[in-house]
């Protein structure tokens, strides 16, 4: 019986683009990364000889690592599974390379390669290994016993780019072997798609095609709206069913529910920015952004926070008084209505649920998370890979399909250029955007190079960026404006992780991502700012490179306990800042960001407050995204009158509080950018002026959350969607006042 007999979601292959041409790395090169990419998710044996392909045990060790790890593999798992598991090693899968040199080829930024090829090349060198090992041997020509030991002592190193290495890397190797492993998932017992949920239904989207030729094409429209996101989305609708001609045009491509959720590796390539993951300058913070049709809104969690009233009345003050208005009420009232948000129909998984019950046996603040899901119960926690069940309600499922039956057209593949000006009646006017459209290939996909490419002019009396806090600044540096605020005051939520392990198992990556929240620690300078507890995506791919890596047998044992592990993030309303420009060799996205003293100083009491609760529910272990701090071990004899008030647990919190969230120990990540066109009463004080057009211009607009004054401090969506429904209604509302303007000059 197949899944379709079943009804079953069982999504169909998304292949990927052609591979970079042209060689990212030498072969010598290879050799080092494969060497290292094997020494941090090695195979293990039991052998008292060391070894240049495997981890050496003692007999008792590897006997000890296959019982922990048997303990929860499930019944139905071959009963070599665990031996295959640890035999394993990442450069010996067929696709490890091809995917690193995507990464590498498609995503890295030059500088970042450059560092990391003259490392590489330097580790085949007897002085340079030398210099950067303690050893005059050959990087790759090492024991992995001793290799493991050179990648530990390079976080500790005095010479930067090494400590960077091993921050990187790491993380790049287990995400890159996590989404190619068979055996990881066997020992897991984690499925390729959902087990609950049906297979939604597609809107039957029609994308305007262009044909082939050598000149530039000409498209004329009312509005053009650059990015079909969650502030995209909401324009498209509000101004098609205002009657206007609006077009739509994205650069990623659609892949319909039948598509979704795609596995991890085609979501990294197809779905999201960079690849699934841009870093910082500095490397401390892991930047995660959708780059799909319908943004973030196709590989969000399906949070639904409406703006809290201390950020609005901090806005407000700011000089603009819209924000405690009534109509910003209806604005987000009326978005949510749209998306059938409500907590009616969660049902917890014990990752959320656990956030609830621990909060209440400490007297914390916490609440459920109301849910974009049309006013269903929707338990699925793949959604960051696309939603299969076609539930969650994003752009792709309720805002552009409304856009698309009042008459919107849509474009993907067009990478947008730079936004057109005129001169009109003096005054700086955008006139459209020029760019380059690629077709898809002749299966309708993206994976073959032989593909239409085609200049491409979309002319229009009104111009609406919503490319997202990433790339909206970008798209206005290159069309030449130069607002010193354009690109700055990056809020980014910064997030860092604790995880424990349970008794028992429950297979995390099951039921709703997000659905609990815990709002105790987020107003610590009575200014709103501070942290809030939520949990975090489970997929294997997503979660388990954001561990700390403190050897290869003991990522191994570790990874296999997700199936009893629950992650915590505090997710922090950041006060201060970064920003985003291009990189001056390519032009891609560059980030600046570190958070700051000040929030890491919130994030920690956060922290603290995580592993009570994580205490009280139970756990036996408890670790930090953070290298430099064991993990706390519950002692099975401790008196649980105690609570947490365990001597052994308050000793290891007091720990935690002595080190710090220092850097470049601890691992940041952000799934919430805001800011970088921000909105301002006055024009030297931001990028947009209270309506959302562009200082100095005419008919050119910003609606995304780039235009948010500083962080919502919770999940923007609902923000962003609400402020740009008042924007685009301000735009329609300008179409109709110069109609009645020329209708008067007529009579």
């Amino acid at each position: 019986m197949t899944s379709t007999e079943l009804n079953l979601i069982a999504p169909l292959d998304s292949p990927l683009p052609p591979v970079p041409k042209g060689e990212v790395l030498t072969e010598s090169q290879w050799k080092t990364l494969l060497a290292i990419a094997d020494t941090i998710v090695p195979a293990v044996e039991a052998s008292s000889s060391p070894s240049l392909h495997s981890v050496s045990v003692q007999a008792s060790e590897y006997t000890n690592a296959v019982e922990q790890i048997q303990k929860a593999v499930p019944a139905d798992a071959p009963s070599d599974a665990v031996q295959k598991y640890l035999a394993e090693r990442a450069g010996s899968l067929p696709r490890f390379k091809e995917l690193i040199q995507r990464q590498f080829g498609d995503y890295m930024r030059e500088d970042a390669l450059k560092g990391i090829r003259v490392i590489l090349s330097t580790l085949d060198t007897r002085a340079g290994c030398l210099l950067l090992t303690g050893y005059s041997t050959s990087f790759y020509n090492q024991p992995v016993n001793i290799r493991q030991q050179i990648i530990q002592n390079w976080s500790q190193s005095y010479l930067p780019p090494l400590r960077q290495l091993a921050k990187v890397l790491p993380p790049l190797c287990i995400s890159t072997y996590v989404k190619q492993s068979a055996t990881i998932n066997s020992v897991l017992g984690f499925p390729k798609a959902p087990i609950h949920g049906k297979p939604g239904k597609d809107f039957d989207y029609s994308f305007v095609q262009i044909p082939p030729g050598e000149d530039p094409e000409v498209i004329e429209t009312d509005v053009v709206i650059i990015g079909s996101g969650c502030g995209g989305g909401v324009c498209a609708k509000n101004l098609a069913e205002a009657g206007l001609r609006v077009i739509v045009a994205e650069r990623a491509y659609h892949f319909g529910a039948k598509h979704l959720p795609m596995s991890s590796t085609d979501a990294g390539i197809h779905l999201y920015h960079s690849g699934g993951v841009d870093v910082s300058n500095d490397n401390s913070v892991s930047f995660l952004a959708g780059q799909a049709w319908g943004g973030g809104g196709t590989i969000n969690w399906s949070a639904s926070l409406q703006t809290q009233g201390f950020v609005r009345q901090e806005w407000a003050d700011e000089g603009l008084p819209f924000f405690t208005s009534s109509e910003f009420q209806n604005c987000l009232d009326r978005v949510c209505h749209r998306m059938g948000v409500s907590t009616k129909h969660i049902e917890h998984n014990d990752n959320n649920r656990f956030i609830l019950e621990g909060a209440r046996k400490l007297g914390y603040s916490a609440k459920e998370v109301p849910q974009n899901t049309g006013g269903n119960k929707h338990y699925c926690g793949y959604c960051t890979n696309g939603c299969g069940a076609a539930e969650k309600q994003g752009p792709v499922v309720s805002w552009l399909p409304d856009a698309a039956n009042a008459g919107a057209k849509f474009i993907e593949g067009f990478e947008a250029d730079k936004i057109l000006f005129e001169s009109i009646k003096g005054k700086k006017t955008a006139t459209g955007v020029r760019g380059t459209w690629t077709s898809r290939d002749e299966h309708g996909g993206v994976s073959s190079p032989a593909r239409t490419k085609r200049a491409l002019t979309i002319k229009a009396k009104r111009i609406i960026v919503s490319c997202g806090t990433l790339h909206s600044p970008l798209l206005l540096l290159r069309s030449g404006l130069t607002h010193p605020h354009i690109g700055r005051n990056l809020h980014a939520h910064p997030a860092t992780l604790v995880t424990a392990t349970f008794p028992h198992t429950h297979n995390p990556w099951e039921g709703g991502i997000l659905t609990s929240m815990c709002d105790e620690f987020s107003n610590q300078d009575a200014r709103g700012h501070g942290a809030k507890i939520c949990a975090m995506t489970m997929l294997p791919a997503i979660f388990l490179p954001f561990q700390p890596w403190r050897g290869g047998l003991d990522f191994k044992i570790m990874a296999s306990k997700l199936p009893r592990i629950c992650g915590h993030l505090a997710v922090v309303r950041d006060r201060d800042t970064g920003r985003v420009y291009p990189d001056p060799a390519d032009g891609r996205c560059r980030i600046a960001y570190t958070p700051s003293a000040f929030d890491r100083r919130h994030a920690l009491e956060c922290i603290i407050g995580m592993c009570k609760i994580q205490y009280v529910m139970g756990a036996q272990e408890i670790w930090l995204a953070k290298s430099d701090i064991l993990p706390f071990i519950r002692n099975p004899n401790s008196n649980e009158e105690d609570g947490v008030n365990d001597p052994s647990f308050q000793e290891w919190l007091r720990e935690i509080r002595r080190k710090g969230l220092n850097q470049p120990e601890t691992t940041w990540g952000s799934a919430h950018q805001m800011g970088t066109c921000r909105m301002s009463s006055v024009e030297k004080k931001g990028v947009v002026d209270p309506t959302g057009k562009v200082w100095g211009t005419e008919g050119l607009y910003v609606a995304d959350a780039s235009v948010f004054p500083s962080a919502s401090g919770v999940n923007p969506m609902v923000t962003n969607m609400a402020i740009s429904d008042m924007i685009s209604r301000g735009v329609a509302r300008s179409f109709r006042m110069e109609e009645r303007r020329e209708e008067g000059a007529r009579l």
